[in-house]
């Protein structure tokens, strides 16, 4: 019987994690014919993923965190493949695995290549593809700005320190959003349209997002007199963090309209527009998660509307 076989590509910045080489070594032990190639430069991620479709791979995975699982994505679709993907979190912040339940030990991430791939959404902003969330507004500028070393050193803490430490450069910006059956304008200090649920080091933006809906999730965080307050909840969590100031919505599009350029993150690739259109290529992903993924549904899930395509206010 022939071996299964993958391909992992790995960011170059964990070329000599020692849990990563022993993971792959104990998947070739089970049985698994497992190549790896690891990114130098930009470019690479593309460049592998194309000579590994040419070569005969089926299944790849993405080693690394949200970006490197959206650069994966984005050759793919650019190569019009249904290859498979498995992801292998090694990022500081890991936001779409820890929303999938994929686990963080890389040994456990690997065993997900034994689980059958599902088809889950990909989800787009202006044509550009993103798997987990685009946020804009302070809190992307705050992602944009924390530095390597302190990414590094803290985690996930590292975006909250940074937040904290720019408060005065705390400002709003004004925005309309529109799609089906939602229609809002105002000023706003934060925005997340999701295909997953949190963003920025575990900010839950969207915490009923499904990734095989069809739909995004929009949270808007509306500019209140107390900005400063209203931004320490969001960074801290609070009580129930972000729910307790934010308009939402889940749309099968959304159009963003504002007078100035807004920052926006991309699974952590800065952009800045004027114009946003977000849409939806469903299920346009296979992809191995767990059986019991939180991200994975169908059903309706609790305190959502009936018909899934109408807008959630508060």
């Amino acid at each position: 019987m022939t071996a299964p076989k993958a391909l992992l590509i790995l960011h170059g910045k964990q070329a000599t994690n020692a849990d990563v080489r022993e993971a792959v070594e104990l998947q070739r032990e089970l049985g698994w014919d497992l190549a790896v190639r690891v990114t130098w430069e930009p470019g690479d991620t593309a460049r592998l993923v194309d000579e590994a479709l040419a070569a005969g791979y089926r299944t790849l995975i993405a080693g690394g965190g949200d970006g490197t699982l959206r650069e994966v994505v984005q050759a793919l679709l650019a190569a019009g493949s249904d290859a498979s993907l498995a992801l292998l979190p090694l990022g500081t912040a890991n936001d779409f695995a820890r929303a999938a339940g994929i686990p963080l030990v890389s040994g456990e991430a690997l065993a997900l290549l034994d689980e059958p791939p599902v088809a889950i959404d990909v989800g787009q902003m202006n044509g550009e593809p993103f798997v987990n969330m685009a946020t804009g507004g302070f809190g992307s500028r705050v992602t944009a700005s924390t530095s390597e070393e302190l990414k590094r050193v803290l985690g996930g803490g590292a975006y909250l320190l940074t937040g904290l430490t720019r408060f005065a450069e705390i400002g709003s910006a004004h925005g309309r959003f529109q799609g089906p059956g939602f229609d809002w304008e105002g000023d706003f200090l934060a925005f997340g349209v999701g295909n997953g649920r949190q963003a920025g080091g575990g900010q839950l933006l969207c915490p009923q997002a499904l990734v095989d809906d069809g739909l995004l999730d929009v949270c808007i965080v509306p500019a209140p007199e107390d900005t400063v307050g209203t931004l320490g909840t969001l960074l801290s969590g609070g009580l129930l963090g972000v729910e307790t100031v934010s308009v939402s919505a889940r749309v099968a599009w959304l159009d963003i309209e504002a007078p100035q350029p807004i920052d926006v993150n991309l699974d952590g690739e800065p952009a800045l527009g004027e114009q946003l259109h977000f849409d939806v290529l469903g299920k346009a992903l296979r992809m191995h998660l767990p059986g019991d993924s939180p991200l994975r549904g169908g059903a309706t899930a609790p305190g959502t509307d009936a018909d899934p395509k109408s807008a959630r206010g508060r």
